[in-house]
């Protein structure tokens, strides 16, 4: 039976836990039965920040025709609800400061908010390097002890989607940037507002919508994209039909899916039990996405097992239990006894430790109950993060282990709906367009990486998708600032002719075209064997010195140092930068690297180069005649090393257009 969109959104809504808009709290002399009527925006919540020196709508939506006043700060603002309950209320301008309280009410409903701060608001968004946590980047136990500033907020908009613009966000809340809550804030954005704070003395808030994995294309408009609606049609009707084989697929395999887990009731693990016989229980391929091992669009939660052997001195001792990447939550246990647990975490490595009263001298067995809430789920990623170390002996866990579903629901595989167009647009940008903000950092580009052609594309995408968000925010040209991609994947011995990562480098970098916009180059950032490098306090002290520049006027050094423009005499190249004050190696005083060159055959070599008053001065012995200079064009350029005084480096450039 084909799904209409209508049957198909409230599916979905339903199986991923999908809360409904925030609602009124009803006064006593309603009856119990009778549901509330009065709601606001799930922003308009407690310990929200508003944006500072501009007007600030708050909406939500009530009885047809009924009168719905917003008191704050002593005045009383009033709207009649549309014919469709549709309502808005603007408060006037307001200066930083706080906490306010305020209070909608309509008839004999009410809703209380409460410590709200005005100040400055910052949209993060992009893929998972914006979605990256707290808890998850380099020195998070002292990142967290550390974090106590309450002027500093975070808006966690849900992972969603629709194929329609939306007006309600599917969930989120205000949370503090406080030792409770800092390890699920996004690294970047906290580190920015952290580090912006200490110059602007104001409320920050973050307004984190942010997937893994996403493209460009899935947060830019369908206006914005030029897709007409028959295009739209054939787009989304691939998608329904991808969705309905996933279902029939999985149903061939597993029979009626389960809706209730039969693994873990009321409390007890009882697929856990070291004496459970499992012989019936299916093998899958351990370190692999079950999505990627015969269960494509299942989320939900399945239960793996296997078994290994000690010695009765390796029992006695207590060992560390491996257990790889999950994809998203776990719960594990050894011989029945719980050793660790870890809540939607997908790309964090699971390490436990065993303590000898749950070990056993023989055989003892590993139980992981993986419960997975959109696209991938799983135990995946780099076999040898998959072991049992007991003292200096490790010995792998990489190898087919048992496996049972406990729960499943075929939803859109994550992975795949956050590359659709403009689907997450819909759901996790066009509901925050009312709202005001001070401007967006955003760090995406991994995924429309994979390939020179979309790194190309890129270039013109990027500047539609900034020019279509001003449009729509109707704040004016806001800051738009993003972090270029830093340096990642295997290091190349010679110059190459072509390169994604630096292509994409350029196209971010051809963006700073439009106005008030700017980049923090992060090329020395980056880790050769890991796409989400762990040191984010140095990415958002960067994008906070771009801010302090572009969106505060301020007189401080926010770029490394910027091609500007070359000229050839003989041999040589000489090169000229913008910011290059100060103009210098990492090391000073070691030769320059990082720079290739070529003739009229467009064959790069290695070049040599040397600072030569303020400038660069680049030749090759194995080229005559120059024609064209590159500099740090590779995907991981290692050995890069031109920074200005401020330490910062210099741009990925090229003079040719080959």
């Amino acid at each position: 039976m084909a799904l209409s969109r209508t049957s198909l959104s409230f599916g979905l809504m339903s199986v991923l836990g999908i809360a409904l808009p925030r609602v009124a709290e009803v006064g006593a002399s309603a009856p119990e039965q009778a549901l509330p009527s009065l709601q606001v925006s799930r922003l308009v919540s407690d310990g929200m920040v508003l944006q500072r020196g501009v007007r600030v709508p708050i909406w939500g939506s009530a009885p047809p025709g009924s009168t719905v006043t917003v008191s704050f700060d002593g005045q009383d603002h009033a709207a009649t609800a549309t014919a469709t309950g549709a309502w808005t209320v603007l408060l006037p301008s307001m200066p930083p400061g706080g906490p306010h309280a305020m209070r909608v009410h309509a008839g004999n409903e009410h809703i209380d908010v409460r410590d709200i701060l005005v100040g400055d608001v910052w949209v993060a968004s992009g893929q998972s390097n914006m979605e990256f946590t707290v808890a998850e980047s380099r020195n998070a136990e002292q990142e967290i002890a550390a974090a106590n500033d309450s002027r500093i907020r975070q808006f966690k908009v849900p992972q969603s989607y629709s194929d329609q613009p939306s007006s309600e966000l599917a969930g989120g809340s205000w949370t503090v940037a406080d030792r409770e809550h800092i390890p699920s804030f996004s690294a970047v954005a906290y580190f920015f507002a952290r580090e912006l704070r200490k110059s602007v003395d104001v409320p920050i808030g973050i307004i984190n919508t942010s997937w893994g994995g996403s493209r460009i294309e899935t947060w830019m408009s369908r206006s914005a994209l030029r897709l007409s609606e028959p295009q739209w049609q054939g787009i989304w009707d691939r998608e329904l039909t991808y969705q309905r084989d996933a279902l029939d697929s999985l149903r061939a395999r597993i029979g009626v899916l389960p809706t209730t887990d039969a693994g873990l009731v009321d409390g007890r693990a009882l697929w856990a039990d070291p004496a459970l016989d499992d012989s019936a229980w299916s093998s899958i391929e351990v370190p692999k996405l079950w999505e990627q091992a015969g269960y494509p669009g299942m989320d939900g939660i399945a239960w793996y097992r296997t078994t290994f052997t000690l010695t009765a001195d390796q029992a006695a001792k207590g060992l560390r239990l491996g257990l790889g990447t999950i994809d998203d939550s776990d719960i594990s246990w050894v011989n029945g006894i719980e050793v660790g647990r870890t809540d939607r975490a997908y790309n964090r490595a699971r390490v436990y430790e065993v303590q000898p009263s749950a070990l056993r001298v023989g055989r003892n067995v590993i139980a992981v109950r993986v419960e997975d809430f959109t696209g991938g789920g799983g135990i995946y990623g780099d076999p040898s993060l998959l072991f049992v170390e007991s003292g200096a002996s490790r010995r792998s866990l990489g190898e087919p282990w048992k496996f049972r579903v406990g729960a499943a629901a075929v939803n859109p595989d994550g992975q795949r709906i956050n590359k659709m167009p403009t689907v997450v647009y819909n759901k996790m940008v066009h509901p925050l367009l009312p709202y005001p903000i001070k401007g967006v950092i955003w760090y995406q580009g991994e995924s429309n990486a994979d390939h020179l052609e979309d790194a190309e594309a890129y270039r013109a995408l990027f500047a539609d998708m900034i020019r279509s968000w001003r449009d729509a925010w109707k704040v004016g040209e806001f800051p738009f600032l993003w972090v270029q991609l830093p340096n990642y994947n295997h290091a190349v011995t010679a110059p190459s002719a072509t390169s994604n990562w630096a292509t994409m480098r350029e196209s971010q970098n051809a963006t700073l075209r439009l106005s008030n916009t700017g980049q923090a180059v992060v090329i020395d950032l980056g880790e050769a064997d890991n796409i989400h490098p762990k040191n984010k306090r140095d990415v958002g002290v960067r994008l906070a010195a771009v801010a302090r520049a572009v969106a505060y006027g301020q007189h401080v050094t926010h770029s490394g140092p910027v091609f500007r423009r070359s000229a050839v005499r003989g041999n040589q190249v000489t090169i000229e930068f913008d910011h290059a004050d100060g103009l210098t190696t990492v090391a000073p005083g070691t030769p320059v690297e990082g720079f290739a060159i070529a003739g009229a055959d467009r064959h790069f070599v290695w070049a040599r180069a040397q600072l030569v008053g303020g400038k660069v001065v680049t030749w090759s012995d194995s080229v005559s005649r120059p024609v064209a200079v590159r500099y740090a064009w590779e995907d991981n350029p290692q050995h890069v090393n031109l920074v200005n005084a401020a330490g910062l480096p210099a741009a990925p450039f090229r003079t040719d257009t080959w």
